[in-house]
Order: C-alpha cells, then structure tokens, then sequence
C-alpha cells in the first residue's frame, strides 16, 4: 500500500482490485474475497466480485463498471496475542504496549474455533476501530477426540473427524488418533500433516 499523508484520500479504480484489497462503498468498508473481470458480449467489460463488508462480516456479490473508482481504505496491523476469554470476549494483548484489548465473539465469528492461548495475530483496524483478526495461515493442534485409527491404513484415502484441543471440528485421515498433534489451514479448515512430536 503507498504511503501518504495523514487524511489524504487514495482513490483506486477496478484496475487495482486484489484480494484483500479493503475500500469503501457507499460509506461502508468492504474487502475483496475475491473477482473476476467479465466482458459480455455487449457493452463495457465489467467487475465480478465477492466482498467482505467488514462491520458486520456478510459477503455480497457485486459487479462494477470498469474503471468505477473507489476511496481506499486504510487498514493498519498490529501484532497482538490471544490471552483468554470472558464474558463473551476475547482478550488480546499488544507486543509493545502490553495493552490488552478485549474483541467480540461476534467481530471474531468462526475464528474463535481456532483461538488458543498464546497464538499470536494480526489485529486489523481501521480507524482506530478494530475490524477483523487474522490467525496464522497454518496452526497446530492437538486430536482431542476421534474415532480409533485404523492401523496401516494409510493410502485408502478415507477421512473421518476429528475434535481439536479448541473445539473445532476438522476432517482428518483414518489413520490419526486422539493424542496426535496436526497441522490445519485456518482458511479452509483443512488438515495438512500429522506433526512429529
């Protein structure tokens, strides 16, 4: 993102659009989940795309006009850690202030499945309003619950699921056991490896 002044206005048009690119439309923040440039047979080529509006969390589809132009938004990140959670809220703790900042259930969604104490994220804000946490990519976890493996059953391909440490549910192959730690994509919720201990 370029650097400029304090209240300075950058305007973007949809020759920029990237994922997770975040502007403003109609007064309300969205980011880019993802697009695709469509040009109909008739008439002026034209921008799908799937957004992210980042106060309430609901995805949209919306087309745009090529060339349409937009207010960017700002966003600033700040390492932060996840400490605990109470009353409904997670506590965070900034790397250089040692604030600690308490976030919604309902900003976090399903996020919170992924949530254990000491991970550390990326706070986004906008601002100065906090708008969305962002996990690691790749996170490890402990098999708190699962049906028994299937010893040497390694290639058939099969899956079942399988609890973690957190709670969230993930599919994994038959032959993991509770006990086992694995790696998981936070983004599509997916097993990746088993991790050697």
């Amino acid at each position: 993102m370029e650097d400029y002044a304090e209240g300075a206005r950058v305007l973007i048009d949809t020759s920029d659009f990237r994922n997770g690119l975040a502007f403003l439309v109609d007064g309300e923040l969205f980011q880019i989940v993802e697009f695709q440039h469509h040009k109909p047979g008739k008439g002026g080529a034209v921008m799908r795309t799937r957004l992210r509006n980042l106060r309430t969390g609901a995805i949209i589809e919306r087309t745009f006009r090529a060339g349409e132009r937009f207010e960017e938004a700002r966003l600033e990140r700040k390492p932060m850690t996840y400490l605990y959670h109470q009353d409904g809220e997670y506590v965070f703790m900034d790397m250089e202030t040692f604030d600690q900042i308490p976030i919604s259930a309902s900003l976090l969604g399903d996020k919170v499945k992924y949530l254990k104490e000491n991970t550390e994220v990326e706070v986004v804000t906008h601002e100065g309003r906090v708008i969305d946490v962002e996990l690691p990519f790749f996170m490890e976890f402990e098999i708190v619950e699962t049906d028994p493996g299937l010893r040497g059953d390694t290639a058939s391909g099969g899956s079942k699921p399988a609890r973690l440490e957190t709670g969230a549910v993930v599919q994994v192959p038959l032959f993991v056991n509770v006990g086992d730690r694995i790696r998981v994509d936070t983004r599509t919720d997916t097993y990746l490896e088993r991790v050697k201990s």
